[in-house]
């Protein structure tokens, strides 16, 4: 056999010797995430309603709280909101989308029926805004308060048309609601959002538009619309000048969406921690803060945990109303 310089023998054998094992790399150091690809934000509505303005808003503090990234809004809108849901439930888990997601639609479509996505196809980042449901009028219309549409509905049951984004909405909840305590019926129309539900009422198609108070402060402001109540526990601090369903009807209604953040369930812990960080991080920022009051967003933070605790709670909650009140057809 050859002899060995006794220089070389060192290297022969660090090279015989098995690797040292490396503590893994986090996934988005794997991945280099977040990169030069933008993040995409699917909201399940056509453009120019309230959570459309409320995400689009929010980008900017968004990059600002986790530099290098870019977002870019996409809008899914359909079938009440399930295309939206879909899309974001079944996106690869990389952390290049999140989705949009609106209680009590997310919950109410798979009780409904069998959509392509479940609750636990989600990681629940964190939530960004809660928002009391009303109704609300063409200001020159015949109705000019809650009395005058309970008259009108009951004088032609089935008559009045009632503009909501989509069956099993808040906005279609506090319809049913109504119905149930004033013993009226209702005509339902379902939009795919609150903008096209605007334009229905002031061109006349309907009579009445249940939509957010949050996302109608504007127009109540420039005298598009008039609200008739809020289904809010006290008056909304927003329009103190509307009565709630309470103060008038003599019995409670309370409805409103709670609007949420996530991704699809695998995606990797490392990635979901920096996003549910970047949100946490943007519902602090003063500046966001000033934003969203001039935009009238009615800001609402939950935590990652906080949140997937509330849309499984109240899931129960809308499964408890189905079995007394399936709302698919009324």
């Amino acid at each position: 056999m050859p002899r060995l310089h006794r220089r070389a023998l060192p290297r022969l054998l660090a090279a015989a010797l098995p690797a040292p094992l490396l503590p893994p790399r986090s996934a988005g150091a794997q991945s280099g995430w977040p990169g030069e690809r933008p993040i995409q934000i699917i909201v399940p509505f056509p453009p120019g309603g309230g959570t459309d303005v409320n995400l689009r808003a929010m980008v900017p503090h968004f990059e600002r709280h986790l530099p290098g990234a870019r977002f870019v809004v996409v809008n899914r809108p359909g079938a009440g909101a399930e295309i939206g849901y879909t899309a974001a439930a079944q996106a690869a888990p990389d952390g290049y989308t999140i989705g949009t997601v609106i209680t009590p639609s997310l919950q109410t479509i798979t009780i409904e029926r069998q959509p392509r996505y479940r609750l636990e196809d989600f990681a629940y980042l964190g939530t960004v805004v809660s928002d009391p449901s009303g109704l609300h009028v063409a200001p020159e219309g015949p109705i000019r308060t809650l009395a005058d549409l309970l008259s009108r509905a009951r004088e032609n049951p089935g008559g009045i048309a009632v503009g909501t984004s989509g069956i099993g909405s808040d906005d279609h909840l506090l319809m049913l609601a109504l119905e149930e305590a004033a013993g009226i019926r209702l005509n339902h129309i379902p939009f795919a959002g609150q903008a096209p539900t605007v334009t229905a009422l002031l061109g006349g198609h309907i009579q009445v538009a249940s939509m957010n108070m949050g996302e109608s402060v504007a127009l109540i402001r420039e005298g598009r619309i008039r609200p008739l109540a809020s289904a809010s526990a006290e008056r909304f601090a927003m329009t103190p000048e509307v009565p709630t369903f309470r103060e008038l009807l003599g019995r409670p209604i309370e409805m409103g969406v709670v609007r949420s953040l996530v991704v699809p369930a695998a995606t990797p812990a490392a990635i979901r921690q920096r996003l549910s960080q970047m949100l946490a991080d943007t519902m602090q920022d003063p500046a966001w803060i000033a934003e969203a009051a001039r935009l009238f967003v009615p800001l609402h933070y939950l935590s990652a945990e906080e949140t997937r605790a509330l849309i499984f709670r109240e899931a129960e909650a809308l499964r408890a109303l189905w079995r007394r009140r399936p709302w698919r057809d009324a």
